[in-house]
């Protein structure tokens, strides 16, 4: 089994285009034809010179190997550029790539991938979900209105969520990670007021920052 072909797609969300402006999606297929589908999410440049670190990521550390043989692949990947330590880029593409051999994997012995990395522990996985303006929301008030944060929270518990995250100190600027100034922690106690008057006890509230405050800020 060795890794033979690899297609690389670029799509993007519709608008208003939650969850990043574009999708890098790749498939790896070996030669005797098992494909694999991955997601190469950490990018610092634009989709297409993604595509081509992605291209040359495959070609001159995996093309032709195993899937098995991740972690040499990987080895490869990290410490055979001229500086030993590659970027956040390079990694990411290779990210996408090792998710789709873990795919072929999964694929060729006709097992799931979780049973492969160590079996499964839990039944269920609890999950959050982001604040999202709703149909009836103006989206350039949304993130820095605690009362439509609030009515997005109840939405989303309504449906079965248990635990909800937001951005309450405004939005991303140039200036992260900052101090936070009076209006920024006022602004977060008024949404976090809003939203648990909005869902009682019924979920916890996950408070995003996403690196805009200093260590002592936050």
């Amino acid at each position: 089994m060795k890794l033979q072909d690899l297609d690389i797609i670029i799509t993007a969300p519709p608008a208003p285009g939650w969850g990043g402006r574009y999708w890098i999606l790749v498939k790896l297929t070996t030669a005797c034809g098992i494909t694999g589908w991955g997601e190469c999410y950490a990018a610092s440049v634009g989709p297409e010179a993604m595509r081509a670190v992605i291209t040359d990521v495959f070609q001159r550390h995996m093309e032709g190997e195993n899937p098995e043989n991740i972690e040499l692949m990987f080895r490869r990947a990290y410490s055979a550029g001229f500086t030993q330590r590659p970027d956040l880029t390079v990694i990411g593409a290779f990210s996408g790539l090792e998710i789709a051999c873990w795919d072929i994997l999964g694929k060729a012995r006709n097992r799931p991938v979780w049973a492969l990395l160590g079996g499964r522990m839990n039944d269920r996985v609890r999950a959050y979900t982001y604040l999202y303006p709703q149909p009836q929301h103006d989206i350039a008030s949304f993130w820095t209105s605690p009362v439509m944060a609030a009515e997005s929270a109840k939405a989303m518990i309504d449906k079965g969520y248990t635990a909800v995250k937001f951005d309450p100190a405004g939005p991303y600027t140039l200036r992260g990670g900052h101090m936070p100034g009076m209006r920024d922690i006022s602004l977060s106690v008024a949404f976090c007021k809003a939203i648990r008057e909005a869902v009682g006890d019924r979920a916890d509230l996950l408070f995003g920052t996403h690196g805009q405050f200093t260590t002592a800020g936050a």
